[in-house]
């Protein structure tokens, strides 16, 4: 049986293909949303502030059971979510969340990994690139507490969660 009720469902794409398959499900006359963020690039000659999907190679289409085939017919689309066998979908609160965040203008960096306190971690770039640490605590996405462990001493230093990944 077809799902009648409308929910929000990600998407996988191909790779760098999220505004191509964004402008095809939306010429289809599909509900969807790509969450882009701001930012700068630096090219030799100049600086320009691009958008860029926030979570690379997803985007977001409100459908009912019907219109599953169509998503997928979407040149750019690749797949739907699955968990459990079942198609995943986002409760609409998440979605409005989401989308609050992004009308902030706030600077978000996203991650595919969940770093907990006590938890081994590697700062891959930056001014402290190849130290390894313990996680002790998050205060922002920018100041985080590092333990290292043949110091005896934790230090709080500035760097992003974007340069922490986990051992």
């Amino acid at each position: 049986m077809i799902d009648q009720h409308y929910k929000w469902y990600p998407v996988y794409t191909r790779s760098r293909a999220e505004k191509k398959a964004y402008d095809e499900l939306l010429r289809k006359g599909i509900i969807a949303y790509l969450p882009l963020k701001k930012t700068v690039r630096q090219w030799s000659d100049r600086k320009k502030i691009v958008e860029e999907p926030l979570i690379k190679s997803y985007l977001f289409v409100y459908i009912s059971g019907k219109e599953y085939a169509d998503v997928l017919m979407t040149n750019g689309v690749a797949r739907f979510l699955y968990f459990s066998g079942n198609i995943t979908s986002i409760p609409e609160q998440q979605m409005n969340d989401l989308k609050l965040l992004l009308a902030t203008d706030a600077d978000l960096e996203v991650f595919d990994y969940d770093i907990q306190p006590g938890q081994k971690v590697l700062i891959k770039a930056g001014p402290f690139k190849g130290m390894v640490a313990e996680m002790v605590s998050l205060h922002n996405k920018h100041r985080i507490i590092l333990r290292l462990h043949n110091m005896g001493y934790a230090i709080e230093i500035n760097t992003s969660m974007g340069f922490v990944e986990p051992l």
